[in-house]
């Protein structure tokens, strides 16, 4: 990620569509048009695989599949596969700014099983090669997805004990039961790629670089849990030892728990790391760039006794480190890294991310509590080697942050940025991360837009609420796209 650039981080989740959330379709490819517009090299993405509980794309099914409720259904009515009434005809929510979660579980997958009736996918070259491409992931996932419906939608650990253990005769069983399920879970990971795939290549031809997102951890409701429970820590009967979140610090008294199942780090290695390796290659073919969350938890991680209730309790233990570093460095085989070196970073850390020479984060909005040596500001960047946003799907949004604050909490911040209105503080951020030395910045859309809280991505700790804002057709304007074409020019990005 060399040479000065810029970019919007914007979730697919959150393009405009009819069908109730942003999918891999004509806006995606109209956004694309935008960013070269607006002097844009990158468009960065929340992680885009199946969710699971809460709606969130950081606890996914799988860290290999992608999500179907992405599957753009007007490129299937342009199939064949589906009729435009029989489309419309479906509860999509009424709300083009808010993502109705409930609503789209009941109409998508009804709607992408008609069109895996009418499809003859299994009769195409394409379709093939890409069942031998994803051999590693694919069967495992489909299989797992066909369980998970058929067991009405419990958590693999609520399954009977012969699957839920992951017997060889119980998945031969469900495997010849389950067949046409099965089918139908490939069918939507074969149509997601295949639209993925042909997006991604629009925008590289149009100049702009995809940059995609991965969570360290996986959901302990997954298919890469329950078939490589081995790789995880769990005891013997497949229940978490300790669970994955965050030391209290000065934002939680208790900490974060996640919950997320913890790495055996020690098992992994002696299998030389090969699912990392192979989570690694699937996410070089699929963005150009990986930013990969909570990177400090490869050097080290806070480890929470299983059925805790806060994180209070948990013990700092040591990560892989470089060890794992050199095995992702090999698996994406040069494409674009962008550690997420936020939260606690020690020395060793800062060590690891200069061994590997990968970009670390500055976030604005963190950058003015306090005085002039903050490393936040931008005059404090040490080198040209980061990335600079305004904040993260994890932040308020500039407007927001601000909107109540006093004159006195602002005074230094208006007095850097050069502002005295607070409706001037998201254009002024933006500049100044333009105006620094980062390498590349990049803000979110709600930024750019200047929205309040109420267009919020995601608040922490909370359910319910997040991952459900969506940008309206022509909000992202003219008039917005030359304030940016025009920053990229005077910052030379």
């Amino acid at each position: 990620m060399k040479g000065r650039a810029a970019g919007i981080l914007l979730p697919i989740s959150s393009l405009p569509s009819k069908y109730g959330i942003g999918t891999l379709g004509r806006e995606a490819y109209r956004f694309v048009d935008q960013l070269v517009q607006a002097g844009q090299k990158y468009w960065q993405v929340l992680p885009v695989g199946p969710t699971s509980f809460g709606d969130s794309p950081y606890q996914s099914f799988s860290a290999f599949a992608g999500n179907p409720y992405f599957i753009d259904l007007d490129f299937l009515i342009d199939q064949g596969l589906l009729e435009e009434e029989e489309v419309a005809s479906c509860d999509w929510g009424d709300q083009p700014w808010d993502i109705d979660y409930e609503k789209i579980y009941q109409s998508r997958f009804q709607i992408l099983r008609k069109a895996f009736r009418n499809s003859s996918h299994k009769e195409d070259k394409k379709y093939h090669k890409f069942l031998k491409q994803s051999r590693y992931w694919l069967e495992d996932y489909a299989l797992y997805m066909a369980l998970k419906f058929y067991f009405g939608g419990k958590e693999w650990s609520a399954w009977e004990e012969d699957i839920r253990m992951h017997s060889k005769e119980a998945v031969k069983h469900y495997r010849k039961l389950l067949k046409k399920e099965i089918d139908f879970w490939k069918f939507c990971q074969f149509q997601f790629f295949r639209q993925w795939s042909k997006l991604k290549k629009y925008a590289n031809k149009h100049g702009v670089k995809i940059i995609g997102d991965i969570p360290l951890y996986m959901a302990l409701d997954s298919a890469d849990v329950w078939v490589h429970a081995d790789l995880f820590d769990l005891d013997e009967r497949r229940r978490p030892i300790h669970v994955a979140g965050v030391p209290p610090d000065c934002f939680s008294e208790d900490g974060q728990l996640w919950g997320n199942p913890l790495y055996d780090w020690k098992r992994m290695e002696k299998k030389k790391f090969q699912w990392w390796a192979k989570r690694m290659e699937s996410n070089a073919r699929l963005y150009d760039v990986i930013r990969i969350d909570h990177f400090i938890g490869i050097v080290n991680y806070w480890s929470i006794p299983a059925g805790d209730d806060t994180a209070v309790n948990g013990k700092w233990k040591k990560g892989p480190g470089q060890k794992l570093t050199k095995v992702i460095k090999k698996a994406t085989k040069g494409s674009g890294i962008i550690a997420e070196d936020l939260g606690v970073v020690g020395d060793n850390v800062r060590a690891l991310i200069k061994k590997t020479g990968w970009p670390g984060m500055k976030i604005l909005l963190f950058a003015f509590d306090g005085d002039a040596s903050n490393e936040y500001l931008p005059h404090n960047y040490k080198n040209s080697n980061c990335i600079v946003y305004g904040g993260t799907h994890d932040n308020e949004t500039i407007a927001g942050c601000y909107k109540e604050k006093s004159k006195r909490e602002t005074r230094f911040l208006r007095k850097y940025l050069n502002v005295e209105s607070k409706e001037d503080i998201p254009k002024a951020m933006i500049r100044a991360g333009y105006a620094s030395i980062a390498d590349t910045a990049i803000f979110q859309m709600q930024d750019i837009l200047e929205l309040d809280n109420s267009a919020r991505m995601n608040l922490p700790s909370s359910v319910g609420t997040n991952w459900r804002w969506r940008m309206l057709p022509c909000q992202f304007t003219e008039k917005h796209r030359k304030m940016l074409r025009d920053f990229c020019d005077w910052y030379a990005r």
